[in-house]
């Protein structure tokens, strides 16, 4: 048996508001900092102030900027008592507003003497400047990144709240490089991946790895276009999944969207292009629901040159930023080069002939 392509394509629009109905956010985990990186915040936990109290930034003597009024090294200010002493993270010591280089202070046995005046929080690291009370460590809605796992630990917490949807891959034999991009890609978005390969390319092999009790959302990849070999969009159908097969998108028409049971699920093609370009038309968009993570953001600059589309098919555009515009590099077809090259991708809807040159279009970026 032969998959075949409906009659007539399902928009996108309309295959992903299907794909999305009755999507709701996992419930949030407490992961170690580690496995948090790259999950989206939950209602992450109050940070304390860092640092809890006014500490010297540099090494060297903690004084009173109001006393120094006036001096330099042609004329010296008397000091009734040797300055304190303070390390670079040590407390300052009360009264003291300012740390002077070593070499700003002139010391001979108990007399010193100031050779230059001080400004109040000058070489000093006031409380809270790193951290502000009660500060989240990111914000809810958004990817824990480098900077949030910093301030965690500058703050001693060792745990955060992120919400990671679970993730089940069945690569059909035969798309490995796919598989692992796809792989990369979902760890990257947060996502606790759990990778299984068919056994064959036969659609009971693909059926039989098509476990949907322990995931949030099912992705195959490879075999779901026309060929004698390909049988994904069968074995799926054979479970019980209610799909949309075939959708107006280039690349990516032979894709496929729905649920098996009250799991998401879509279908990949096996072409490394066409995958991406489902993965980033309906992929992310579900990922994000199930992450409740803030709008992606994107960026707005005019066109170099125009962009053609014929009317009734979506199309997804890649671009290359060059001189403050969007340079278009492929459309419809998606060379692996110009996948290597390309900063954005840009969504050209069905409804759309194209964008003409000059005109401001809003991309996503490709590695935010």
């Amino acid at each position: 048996m032969i998959q075949r392509l409906p009659p007539s394509l399902t928009p996108l629009e309309t295959g992903l508001a299907a794909l999305l109905r009755g999507v709701d956010p996992v419930v949030p985990v407490e992961l170690s900092l580690i496995e948090a990186a790259g999950c989206i915040s939950a209602g992450m936990p109050l940070l304390p102030a860092s640092p809890p109290r006014d500490i010297a930034a540099v090494d060297g003597w903690a004084l009173c900027a109001r006393d120094l009024v006036g001096a330099s090294s042609y004329s010296p200010l008397p000091l009734a008592g040797l300055p304190v002493w303070v390390e670079a993270g040590g407390a300052m010591p009360a009264g003291c507003d300012c740390v002077l280089d070593v070499d700003a202070v002139e010391v001979s046995g108990p007399l010193a003497q100031v050779l230059m005046e001080g400004v109040p929080g000058q070489g000093v690291a006031r409380a809270g400047s790193d951290i502000a009370e009660n500060a989240p460590a990111a914000a809810t809605g958004c990817p824990v990144d480098a900077a949030a796992l910093l301030l965690a630990r500058v703050a001693g917490a060792d745990r955060l709240s992120v919400r990671r949807p679970r993730l089940r891959i069945v690569n059909v034999p035969g798309g490995s490089a796919t598989l692992q991009m796809i792989a990369e890609l979902s760890s990257a978005a947060g996502l606790d991946v759990s990778m299984h390969e068919a056994g064959s390319r036969d659609a009971a092999s693909i059926a039989a790895a098509l476990d949907v009790s322990a995931c949030d959302l099912l992705l195959t990849i490879g075999g779901s276009g026309v060929g004698r070999a390909d049988a994904a969009v069968t074995a799926l159908a054979e479970r019980g999944a209610e799909l949309a097969h075939g959708l107006a998108l280039q690349p990516g028409r032979t894709a496929a969207a729905g649920r098996l049971g009250n799991i998401p699920v879509v279908a990949l093609p096996g072409s490394p292009a066409q995958a991406l370009a489902v993965w980033v038309a309906l992929a992310l968009p579900l990922i994000d629901r199930l992450s409740a993570r803030q709008p992606r953001r994107t960026v707005t600059l005019p066109l170099a040159r125009k962009i053609a589309s014929g009317v009734g098919i979506a199309e997804i555009a890649l671009l290359a930023e060059e001189h403050k515009t969007w340079m278009p590099l492929a459309m419809g077809e998606w060379p692996l080069h110009a996948i290597g090259r390309s900063d954005a991708w840009l969504l050209i809807p069905a409804s759309r002939e194209g964008f003409a040159a000059g005109e401001p279009v809003d991309a996503y970026l490709m590695r935010e």
